[in-house]
């Protein structure tokens, strides 16, 4: 399977396994970070921006105060593809 073809979804369980702290919500996956302050919380966001650029692919950001909310999709393709779980690995990875 390519990056860019969607995940049938009797597929989806196995590839959100791989990324703890994620849930699926109908055609994205969706997780909330929390941090200290609003500043720590717009840097972490940066990092996101950066890494979303290199993906050329970009998550839903929600801010709240020192609460950020990512939702990763790919609204080409209508539903949720490997590029997704790639990503969301990586914000893992910055996350700690």
């Amino acid at each position: 399977m390519s990056a860019s073809e969607q995940i049938p979804t009797p597929d989806l369980p196995e590839h959100l396994a791989k990324c703890p702290g994620w849930s699926l919500e109908g055609k994205e996956i969706v997780r909330v970070f929390s941090f200290e302050s609003f500043p720590e919380a717009i840097r972490f966001v940066d990092e996101v921006a950066d890494l979303a650029e290199k993906a050329c692919h970009h998550p839903d950001i929600d801010i709240r105060y020192a609460r950020v909310t990512l939702r990763l999709t790919t609204h080409s393709r209508g539903g949720l593809t490997v590029a997704d779980f790639d990503l969301a690995a990586e914000i893992d990875r910055i996350a700690g």
